[in-house]
């Protein structure tokens, strides 16, 4: 069990929030939180690269000269890869690098991943954040109060709200997502998780849910999915 403090906006502690990261996972796995991770940053990829083989490069398809009595190795076309100005023996070619894990693995490792942070106590968790306006300023001190104006933030919330988003969409090293578009790799990037009460409430029931229909047993279905 986990005792969590949960701070106001002015970095004051107001309250405790007890929760087990078994409830999120009740088992962790690096191997597949490592698989999710590579699995998600493999498709940032944009597989574009590209360089020219001897039929791509510019330049005649004559014979250099004759086979024979030159006293010279025998050669073909200036194109070929072994000379200057022709085209790559191995050339690299534009491909397509995603794949995909089972959804009820990567539901799993989202899960591993929060346990984890759980665990290692890199959760802070603020009573209430809401702006009546995009305030940027305002949210510098707010993570300022909390000490989280110096390392990698995400802030977590339970639903999508375009005034706090527009208040952190600035900041270079804070971003913002609701829980249900949380990912593994989002949870593990930054330094620090920063969380509503009301969205770590929102990941609880989600997790129970998915509890209930038996996604405990994805760990072993990391394949091509």
């Amino acid at each position: 069990m986990a005792t969590l403090p949960v701070y106001d906006r002015t970095g004051a502690e107001v309250s405790r929030y007890e929760i087990d990261p078994t409830q999120i996972a009740p088992r962790l796995s690096k191997q597949l939180m490592h698989d999710a991770v590579v699995m998600y940053q493999n498709n940032l990829r944009l597989g574009t690269s590209k360089t020219k083989n001897r039929t791509d490069v510019a330049g005649t398809t004559k014979k250099m000269y004759r086979q024979k009595g030159t006293g010279n190795a025998r050669a073909g076309s200036r194109r070929s890869g072994i000379r200057r100005g022709g085209g790559h023996i191995h050339a690299i070619r534009p491909r397509d690098w995603t794949y995909r894990l089972t959804k009820k693995a990567l539901r799993l490792a989202t899960r591993m991943a929060l346990a984890s942070r759980l665990a290692d106590n890199e959760i802070t968790l603020i009573n209430q954040l809401d702006f009546a306006k995009p305030k940027t300023g305002e949210m510098a001190s707010i993570l300022k109060a909390l000490k989280l104006d110096k390392t990698t933030v995400l802030v977590a919330m339970p639903g999508h709200d375009a005034n706090v988003f527009k208040s952190i969409r600035n900041m270079p090293e804070v971003s913002v997502l609701p829980v249900s578009e949380l990912n593994a790799l989002d949870i593990l990037r930054p330094r620090r998780l920063l969380m509503t009460t009301s969205a770590l409430d929102a990941i609880r029931s989600k997790a129970a849910s998915e509890k209930f229909r038996g996604d405990e047993g994805a760990g072993n279905e990391v394949g091509n999915g």
